[in-house]
């Protein structure tokens, strides 16, 4: 097998990894948190994916990336600009 076929292999047993930990440890129904994490975790393993197939150029690769987390960020912001957990 080559190198890329073993991380792309890897990358998936992990992906499937997060994506059964989510389901096993999330609360019942789909609210707003339980779903960005959902689609973040998605869109993370897919572009893991595209990337180490090489489908997908580094550049591309680092924007998904600030996406998610600038995604990620705004989700425990609260509407007025102050932090949730204050």
């Amino acid at each position: 097998m080559t190198p890329t076929i073993l991380l792309m292999m890897a990358i998936f047993i992990l992906g499937a990894g997060a994506l059964i930990g989510f389901f096993k440890t999330k609360t019942k129904g789909f609210g707003r948190f339980t779903t960005s994490v959902f689609l973040i975790l998605l869109v993370i393993i897919i572009a893991a994916l595209l990337y180490a197939g090489g489908k997908l150029e580094g550049q591309v690769m680092a924007n998904v990336l600030f996406a998610v987390f600038g995604f990620a960020g705004g989700l425990f912001t609260s509407k007025d600009g102050n932090e949730a957990g204050k």
